[in-house]
């Protein structure tokens, strides 16, 4: 570094950024907040996870909607500066009124959201281990909030949310705003071909071979 300032005096803007993310490399220690884990992205966060398998991920946070009845995808934000879970509600619930045009009535959560603050038209539910004393119906409801994580490891291993090839904060947004698109087509894929099998004249002429005279 020293003498590459040495032999460059005025560098471009380019080489300015890479000597600012080499100090941040050569001076940071182990016990740094907001340390540099990539050079090509300087966004990548560590995330702990708290599991004994999986201790860290690096990326960035996703907060992911989906509907309790059929689990369609309706908010998906990628989060940033590792905020904690229950701040995102809010933002999250906003999202999901501008892209279906409606409030939730309830959002069923787990336990990382308790102390929300969100004050707001949809009830917020933090879902734990005491149901003695719950109605069957929202015993029901949830038990539904679970059905959310093997729609969370479809969209990493499926959809490519498990690692962004898009550059950027904005590369960020954008996977995993199509990670979310890509799960609804495919759902909505399987429910068409699921009507066309079970119809006997669509089957025939959907899956007919095609013939080409000459």
């Amino acid at each position: 570094m020293r003498d590459i300032r040495r032999k460059y005096s005025e560098p471009s803007n380019k080489l300015s950024e890479l000597l600012t993310l080499a100090d941040r490399l050569f001076t940071q220690v182990k016990k740094d907040k907001n340390k540099l884990y990539s050079v090509h992205a300087p966004e990548v966060e560590c995330i702990a996870k708290g599991k004994a398998h999986k201790r860290y991920e690096f990326g960035c946070k996703v907060s992911i909607a989906t509907t309790s009845r059929d689990n369609w995808v309706i908010g998906v934000q990628a989060l940033h500066s590792n905020p904690y879970d229950g701040h995102s509600l809010k933002e999250m619930l906003v999202q999901v009124k501008s892209l279906t045009g409606r409030i939730p009535k309830s959002a069923y959560c787990d336990q990382g959201y308790r102390g929300h603050g969100y004050e707001g038209d949809t009830t917020v539910h933090i879902v734990d281990r005491k149901h003695k004393r719950l109605s069957r119906t929202e015993r029901h409801w949830r038990g539904r909030r679970s059905a959310i994580e093997p729609v969370i490891g479809h969209l990493k291993h499926d959809h490519r949310m498990g690692r962004n090839y898009l550059k950027g904060v904005t590369g960020d947004h954008l996977n995993a705003l199509m990670s979310g698109c890509g799960r609804n087509l495919r759902k909505l894929l399987q429910i068409l071909l699921r009507l066309v099998w079970d119809n006997p004249f669509l089957a025939r002429f959907w899956f007919q071979p095609a013939c080409v005279a000459g």
